[in-house]
């Protein structure tokens, strides 16, 4: 599905890689992406991998940034006080797209002189293969269509998920923002066991791998509620039984459970952190 969509990147990071990948591949041409960062090498790896356009400020950017129908904030969260600072004098109507984690959209909107047309966005880092879980949350001056074509642009790299309220960012990050680290956890410990039990590292590896990816893949494709599918495969007095009985002694759990929620605290605490300048 390709657009005549013309979008400015603030940031030629991982995720804009990510992002950009995605786009070329399923909606917009290379031409109409243009980035802008301070690192040569990252633009470089941009151009050479991509064929985007770039430059190394704004200034230099002016024309992409005030033709852009969307630009994508893809800058560390300490960052974006002071690029919102810059951006300011270019913005006219086009979307703003913010992937920085814990900014909130009034906080931008006020760093960009009460500019409205803002959507958040927290993608994870499975977006840099395609297959991302992104949350998304617009404040009330954007459209349904700028709404679709924020989405749009999250669907290049994977699913979408829009919160209304943007508290549920936060929540958002605590799960699957954050959630590939708790799988990574979990697969870790698994190869940690596997080799307890006799296995080299690279056999552990590909059990514990192989494993995570067919159960996902299970339950993606089940109708069944994974509770169900989990009890299919816990035979009472069995091998599985007896592993889980082992977790629910170990309160792993009510472990995970806190674990997630205590993510989604400090993710309101950063909020009002980086908020307060």
């Amino acid at each position: 599905m390709q657009s005549n969509l013309r979008i400015a990147f603030i940031g030629g990071g991982n995720m804009a890689g990510a992002l950009i990948s995605g786009l070329v591949k399923k909606l917009a041409a290379s031409t109409q992406i243009h980035v802008i960062d301070l690192n040569p090498e990252s633009l470089q790896n941009l151009v050479t991998g991509y064929g985007v356009s770039t430059s190394l400020g704004m200034e230099q950017a002016d024309s992409h940034l005030r033709g852009a129908d969307l630009i994508v904030l893809a800058v560390k969260p300490q960052q974006l006080h002071t690029v919102a600072a810059s951006l300011s004098p270019y913005i006219q109507s086009q979307i703003v797209l913010s992937v920085a984690a814990g900014i909130r959209a009034a906080d931008l909107s006020r760093w960009l002189g009460g500019y409205q047309k803002i959507v958040r966005a927290m993608p994870n880092t499975p977006a840099m293969i395609g297959l991302g879980m992104s949350g998304l949350y617009a404040m009330d001056a954007v459209s349904e269509s700028e709404r679709n074509v924020a989405q749009n642009i999250m669907q290049a790299v994977g699913d979408t998920l829009w919160v209304e309220q943007e508290a549920m960012i936060d929540a958002v990050t605590a799960v699957s923002g954050s959630g590939p680290a708790y799988v990574f956890y979990f697969i870790e410990a698994m190869q940690e066991a596997a080799q307890q039990l006799g296995f080299d590292a690279a056999q552990a590896r590909q059990l514990a791998l192989a494993t995570f990816q067919g159960a996902a893949q299970l339950a993606q494709q089940s109708d069944e509620s994974v509770s169900i599918l989990r009890e299919r495969v816990t035979s009472k007095g069995g091998t599985t039984y007896a592993a889980l009985c082992s977790m629910d002694a170990s309160e792993v759990k009510p472990a995970i459970h806190q674990a997630v929620l205590a993510a989604a605290q400090r993710g309101k605490e950063l909020g009002d952190e980086f908020g307060q300048n």
